[in-house]
C-alpha cells in the first residue's frame, strides 16, 4: 500500500506541474488577448480581472457541497476537461475570426470557477491520499513546483507570444489541462467513500459549512484573519510596485523583471527548505516563524530611492517576503489538512478560496483609490503597517493538531 500511495502521488504531482507550468506560461493570457486580438479599453481589460475573481466565486459557491459528497478525482478530471474547453475555445475562434470580448468573460468566469472546484476536490484528495506523517512534505513538493512555474512560466509565455501571437500561449494552456486530466486518469489507489449526507441537511447550512467550520476552530479562524489580510495586501501591492519601480523611480522594465525573477528563485528555496527546518523547529514554531516572517518586509519598498541602493532595497523586500512566503504556504496547508476532517475539507478550501476572491479586488480598489489621492509610496506604507497588524491574527498558542476532528 505504501508503495501505491507513493506511485499514486508522483502522478498528482506531475498532474499538478502540469497545471501549474501551463497557467505559469499563459499568465495573463486573457488581457494580452483583449489588448492585442481586440482592441480592449483599459476598463474592459480591469473587467475581467473582476469577473475572473468575484463572479467566478459566485459560481463555484453552490460547489462546495457537491464535492464535498463526491468522490474528488473524477471533481478534478472534469474540472481539467471544462478547463481544457473554455481556454482552448478562445485560439479556436480567433482562428475563425469570430472571437468577441463576451466570449473572453465568459472563459474568464468559467476557468477561474473550474479552477476552484479543482483545488478544492484536490486538497481532499491529497488529504485522503497522502498518510499524515508525510503531508509537510508532500504540500512542500507542490510549493516549490508553484514557485519554479512562476519563475520560468510568464517570460516563457512572453516569448512565445513573440513568436506565435497572443492565443498561442492559451492552447498550450489548455493542452496542459488536457495533460493533467489524463494524467489524473492514471490513480490506482481506490478513495474512501465520500462523507454522506446528514439525515436532514439544509440547502443553506451546506453553503455556509465551511466557513462555520473555519469559525469554530480557534486555530483555522485565525488563520483565516491572517491569510485575507496577507493575500489582500500582496495583491493590492503588486500594481503599485509597477508604479512605484517603473514611474515614480524610474528603473528600466528589464531592472523590474530582475526583482521579479529573483523573488521567484527565493521561494523556491524557503519551499526546499520546509521540511529540515520543520524537523528542527517543529511544526508549531515554524508555522509562526514563517508567518510573521512574510509580514515584515513590504516596509522596505516606501523606503526606495531611484539609486542602486533603493534598487537593492526592493529586491531585499521582495525576496524576504517571497522566501518566508515559501516557507508559510506549505506549512499552512498541512496545519489546514489536519485540522479539518474529511467531511468538512473541501467545503473548507471552497469557502477560503471564495472569500480571498471576493476580499483582494477590496484591497485593490482601496489601495488603488489612496494611492491616486496621496502616491504609489503611501499606499504602500499604509498595506505595510497593515500587515504587520496582520502578525496577531497567526494562531498563537495554536498547536500543530495532531490527528483531525471526528466528523460532527
Amino acid at each position: 500500500m505504501i508503495v501505491e500511495w507513493r506511485r499514486d502521488f508522483q502522478r498528482r504531482w506531475a498532474a499538478y506541474a502540469a497545471g501549474e507550468f501551463g497557467s505559469a506560461f499563459g499568465y495573463a493570457a486573457l488581457p494580452i488577448v483583449a489588448v492585442l486580438v481586440l482592441g480592449a479599453s483599459d476598463f474592459q481589460v480591469s473587467l475581467l480581472t473582476v469577473l475572473a475573481g468575484v463572479v467566478s466565486a459566485v459560481v463555484a459557491l453552490p460547489l462546495g457541497p457537491f464535492i464535498e459528497h463526491r468522490r474528488k478525482l473524477p471533481v478534478m478530471v472534469t474540472a481539467d476537461l471544462v478547463r481544457v474547453a473554455a481556454v482552448g475555445s478562445v485560439p479556436v475562434a480567433a482562428l475563425f475570426g469570430v472571437l468577441t470580448y463576451a466570449q473572453l468573460c465568459a472563459v474568464a468566469v468559467v476557468q477561474m470557477a473550474a479552477r476552484l472546484a479543482f483545488d478544492a476536490a484536490g486538497v481532499a484528495q491529497l488529504r485522503s491520499l497522502v498518510p499524515q506523517a508525510h503531508r509537510a512534505e508532500a504540500n512542500g513538493r507542490f510549493e516549490t513546483t508553484l514557485w519554479t512555474a512562476n519563475a520560468v512560466g510568464p517570460a516563457a509565455g512572453g516569448v512565445v507570444v513573440s513568436w506565435l501571437g497572443a492565443t498561442a500561449t492559451m492552447a498550450l494552456d489548455a493542452l496542459s489541462f488536457l495533460v493533467s486530466a489524463l494524467t489524473l486518469r492514471g490513480m490506482r489507489v481506490p478513495e474512501p467513500e465520500p462523507p454522506k449526507h446528514a439525515a436532514e441537511h439544509r440547502w443553506l447550512r451546506d453553503l455556509t459549512e465551511g466557513w462555520r467550520h473555519i469559525l469554530a476552530d480557534r486555530g483555522l479562524a485565525a488563520l483565516f484573519g491572517n491569510s485575507l489580510v496577507f493575500g489582500g495586501c500582496i495583491m493590492a501591492a503588486s500594481p503599485l510596485l509597477t508604479v512605484l519601480v517603473l514611474r515614480d523611480l524610474g528603473f528600466a522594465p528589464w531592472q523590474y523583471g530582475l526583482v521579479i525573477g529573483v523573488a521567484s528563485v527565493a521561494g523556491i528555496l524557503g519551499s526546499l527548505l520546509v521540511k529540515p527546518l520543520t524537523r528542527r523547529l517543529g511544526p508549531s514554531r515554524m508555522l509562526l516563524a514563517a508567518g510573521v516572517g512574510r509580514n515584515l518586509w513590504l516596509g522596505l519598498l516606501p523606503l526606495a530611492t531611484p539609486s542602486t541602493a533603493g534598487l537593492v532595497l526592493i529586491l531585499a523586500s521582495e525576496i524576504l517576503l517571497v522566501f518566508f512566503a515559501g516557507m508559510f504556504s506549505p506549512t499552512f496547508a498541512t496545519y489546514r489538512m489536519n485540522a479539518t476532517g474529511d467531511a468538512h475539507m473541501s467545503r473548507v478550501v471552497m469557502a477560503w478560496s471564495i472569500t480571498n476572491r471576493v476580499v483582494q479586488p477590496l484591497f485593490i480598489a482601496a489601495a488603488g483609490a489612496l494611492a491616486a489621492v496621496t502616491s504609489a509610496r503611501t499606499a504602500l506604507a499604509v498595506l505595510a503597517l497593515i500587515l504587520l497588524a496582520g502578525i496577531a491574527l497567526l494562531p498563537w498558542g495554536s498547536r500543530l493538531p495532531s490527528r483531525a476532528p471526528a466528523p460532527r
